[in-house]
């Protein structure tokens, strides 16, 4: 079995979020890269672990993206992944992400590409199921876990009140969730492994999107907040009334 991981090159979690050209771009001057943690932690990480089991042959990780991400693969290598790829594109949305994902899965014989549930940057939650899309197989949306034997996959997810099993034969799609596996590090001998490992560099297949950045704007945080006494009941149903936003 053969599998390939979807990783996405997003701004770590400290990072000061700023825009420019009118508030259309994302201002990326000074900021760290890092892997998409749920990319990372899950999908990759879980695509390691069975490797190790003899459940798999190969892992590759793949990215659609420019040069300037090839940092944030070369960590993927670091940790054990056996070689890369990185579509040459600057993709525009979530649709063309998972045509190339999709393209190249494909053409190479995948048998299980994997993904993170989302990435912590848009929070689309939606390369997942459009890479099984376009690949026309079936697709497991938020595994916490996964389980491979011969050519069936065995995951779970969780459902409203409780979990639901389900069986799968490949080829498949899996978006990975909390519960997947835990966090690696990578050692000294796998960084230093890492920096002679293939990364493949390919052009971008059609040019699939369906969306546009109008513009961005940040969260206007938190306002003020309101203290009442347990003897201020009327005004707490006025301000409830005059006042309080649904969300």
């Amino acid at each position: 079995m053969k599998i390939l991981v979807a990783i996405s090159n997003v701004p770590d979690t400290t990072t000061k979020i700023q825009f420019t050209d009118n508030d259309t771009k994302f201002n990326a001057a000074g900021v760290t890269f890092i892997i998409n943690p749920y990319d990372e932690w899950y999908a990759l990480v879980r695509a390691l672990e069975l490797k190790e089991a003899g459940a798999a042959e190969k892992v590759t990780i793949l990215h659609v993206g420019l040069a300037d991400s090839e940092a944030t693969i070369r960590k993927g290598l670091a940790l054990g992944a056996d070689d890369a790829v990185r579509i040459d594109a600057d993709a525009p949305d979530a649709m063309f992400v998972a045509e190339q994902v999709a393209a190249y899965a494909k053409a190479n014989g995948y048998d299980l590409v994997l993904t993170g549930k989302e990435t912590i940057n848009y929070n689309g939650s939606a390369v997942g199921g459009m890479v099984a899309g376009f690949m026309d197989t079936p697709f497991i949306s938020l595994a916490t876990k996964m389980d491979v034997s011969g050519s069936t996959v065995t995951a779970e997810h969780d459902i409203d009140g409780g979990t639901r099993v389900v069986e799968c034969d490949l080829p498949l799609v899996v978006s990975c969730a909390k519960g997947m596996a835990e966090q690696r590090i990578p050692n000294m001998r796998g960084i230093m492994a890492a920096r002679t490992k293939p990364l493949t560099v390919v052009p971008a297949q059609g040019s699939s999107n369906a969306t546009g950045i109008k513009s961005f704007s940040l969260n206007p945080g938190r306002t003020a907040c309101k203290m009442l006494g347990e003897d201020q009941m009327d005004e707490l149903v006025s301000l409830l009334h005059t006042e309080a936003k649904v969300i």
